[in-house]
């Protein structure tokens, strides 16, 4: 498996929508891109990667929040690989969410060391295809309703500051310019 390299704020493939996939595009390539991305977000200690987040325009991304546990906070990847629940979503969509909705601090492997409070509804009925490509609908809860619906946003191409209200967002410009500052710097040919 390989890590891939993560597009960070500023790279404007996260601004991009990604494209439905079709059953024949389904693989044996896709399933080894879903197992990369898996690899890429754990070894990040993320809980959710899409795959534009790998600079990929596919509708695709993967999470895992049932490895999520008290030692599991940002900066520090699971120690029991054992408890790995990888799930692969291809085209997913929300088709019905509850009038609740609740704040939680998110954050984004694309957008490091920042976080900030996001409102999303509490529960989900989601849609979507397997690597088999069978047709699924379920309904999510809690923080796994959160990171898809985080992971969608993102191949709609809009990120979880895109939900903040402008003033929270005015408060984050700062560190948002030097992370797409850092971003565009490493683009830079070195002399």
């Amino acid at each position: 498996m390989a890590i891939l390299p993560i597009r960070i704020y500023g790279d404007p493939v996260l601004r991009e929508k990604g494209r439905e996939l079709t059953q024949s595009q389904v693989d044996d390539a896709l399933r080894q891109f879903a197992l990369d991305m898996g690899e890429t977000m754990y070894a990040n200690s993320g809980i959710g990667l899409a795959a534009n987040q790998v600079g990929d325009l596919r509708r695709i991304f993967v999470v895992d929040v049932d490895q999520v546990s008290g030692e599991r906070r940002r900066g520090k990847r699971p120690k029991d690989e054992s408890r790995r629940l990888l799930r692969v979503y291809l085209n997913p969509e929300v088709i019905e969410s509850s009038d609740e909705d609740d704040t939680y601090d998110e954050g984004c492997l694309s957008i490091p060391e920042l976080e900030a409070p996001v409102f999303r509804p509490i529960r989900i009925k989601v849609r979507y295809r397997t690597l088999d490509w069978h047709l699924h609908e379920e309904w999510l809860d809690g923080l796994h309703a959160r990171v898809f619906q985080h992971e969608l946003d993102h191949l709609d191409g809009t990120m979880f500051i895109d939900h903040l209200a402008p003033e929270a967002r005015l408060k984050l410009a700062g560190a948002l310019n030097r992370i797409k500052k850092r971003h565009d710097d490493a683009l830079q040919p070195s002399s």
